[in-house]
């Protein structure tokens, strides 16, 4: 079953079919109707590869995430496949697990598989995929770390407002011993968070010195709230790189028996939608991930409908926003001292 079978059954030629088929709006409502009603008693089904040689598009775009079973991405990935279904797109999803030779064995498929263009959301990207795909001349979307160059989209994401915003709401809670988990030192996105928190308390002339390095999984929030906990002085705030640092918090504060909020209050970062049914439901600084899938994929659409490439870097921001919950409270009259679970030992912090 072929275009010219269909062209004969509706009476068009094969050039309308064709057209027809790539959804081309020039084409007669009436002869398209025609055409489509063929096609759904053929059960026809186009020949994508073929069509992408003939037309130079594959009408896929990839799309690479650091997880996928990190919750902060599900979101993400579904609003972006929502928005593709809608044009007339596939996606071409992988996570890279944070690894690079899986990384480059990724972007190796993107480009045998021609892609349109690729969202690459992985809050912390390594050289050698910009260059794989740099030179192929594929469009792309960094969040972040976009290097200052033609066709390349930079979704800047502003920080500081949202943890700013979370440090002064600490702060008018009477806390003044607020510590801050940051993500992996190697991530630039952890990097400016934890930039931003410091001129967040820097503003308001509380001392950023509590600070202990996580690995934005739970055991990290985990581990360095024993960290906080074995010091004569601990904190009365903590402040999360992500929320599932936060969510290791609250489940570490449970077993120490440490009271959210009235022995200590956590706030998180991300706002996925485990978020508001923890117990107690978790104060977080809110990323957007929808609104984050949207401005990509609609980056990757206007760069491939463009008749020429851009000679400029198109730069978009998303603005982050405390949301207020109820693991944040009054800063306790006096310190917390629960005891270590038996077993462990929690380590000073210099």
């Amino acid at each position: 079953m072929d275009i010219r079978e269909i062209a004969r059954r509706a009476k068009v030629s094969t050039a309308t079919v064709s057209r027809a088929i790539n959804h081309v709006p020039t084409v007669d409502p009436q002869l398209a109707k025609r055409v489509w009603k063929v096609v759904d008693e053929l059960g026809y089904y186009p020949n994508t590869q073929a069509r992408a040689l003939v037309s130079g598009r594959s009408r896929i775009f990839g799309l690479i995430v650091s997880e996928i079973t990190n919750p902060f991405f599900p979101e993400i990935v579904q609003t972006f496949e929502n928005l593709a279904v809608e044009n007339n797109y596939e996606i071409l999803l992988t996570s890279t697990v944070h690894d690079p030779k899986r990384m480059e064995s990724s972007v190796r498929r993107m480009i045998e598989r021609r892609v349109d263009g690729v969202a690459i959301l992985t809050f912390g990207m390594e050289d050698t995929l910009l260059d794989h795909l740099r030179f192929r001349k594929v469009p792309l979307v960094f969040v972040d770390v976009g290097p200052n160059a033609p066709g390349i989209v930079n979704i800047r994401i502003n920080y500081l407002n949202g943890i700013r915003q979370a440090v002064q709401h600490l702060a008018a809670l009477r806390h003044t011993r607020i510590a801050f988990i940051s993500g992996p030192s190697n991530l630039k996105s952890a990097i400016a968070r934890r930039a931003a928190f410091k001129t967040s308390m820097t503003e308001i002339g509380l001392p950023a010195d509590l600070i202990i390095e996580g690995n934005h999984q739970m055991d990290g929030g985990m581990k360095a709230l024993l960290e906080f906990n074995g010091l004569s002085n601990p904190p009365t705030a903590v402040l999360c790189s992500n929320d599932m640092t936060a969510i290791g918090v609250m489940r570490e504060a449970y077993d120490q028996d440490i009271k959210i909020p009235n022995d200590l209050s956590v706030i998180g970062f991300d706002d996925i939608r485990l978020a508001e049914f923890t117990i107690p439901p978790l104060t977080t600084v809110q990323m957007s991930q929808m609104e984050l899938a949207k401005i990509a994929f609609q980056a990757l659409l206007n760069e491939v409908q463009r008749e020429s490439p851009s000679l400029e870097r198109s730069e978009h921001e998303l603005t982050t926003t405390l949301v207020l919950r109820r693991s944040t409270g009054l800063a306790p009259p006096g310190r917390h001292t629960a005891k270590p679970r038996k077993g462990t030992a929690g380590s000073r912090i210099p």
